[in-house]
């Protein structure tokens, strides 16, 4: 069993308002969460208008798993968001 763990810097540089980053953060927590069955967390940057870090927690059987939904992840996350999406880093343990 393997636990993973993906973290995403998110910048949204047309973002006018909290509420405006929030609505877009929150849609892509909400849409990752359903289709990849991952914990995921808005873990920095709340109070920051343009700016918000991102945590995705899986587990599977196996790191090869882990690996091809995160990729699948940040290409979501690439597609969806209207801003730059940079990855923070993988971490694993298992």
């Amino acid at each position: 069993m393997e636990i993973g763990l993906l973290t995403l810097d998110v910048h949204l540089h047309s973002a006018e308002s909290l509420k405006d980053k929030r609505r877009v953060i929150r849609s892509l927590m909400a849409r990752v969460r359903a289709r990849h069955n991952v914990a995921v967390a808005e873990v920095d940057h709340q109070d920051l208008l343009q700016r918000s870090e991102i945590a995705f927690l899986g587990v599977a059987s196996g790191r090869d798993a882990i690996e091809l939904m995160f990729d699948q992840i940040v290409a979501e996350a690439e597609r969806s968001v209207p801003g730059d999406v940079v990855e923070g880093g993988r971490e694993f343990l298992g």
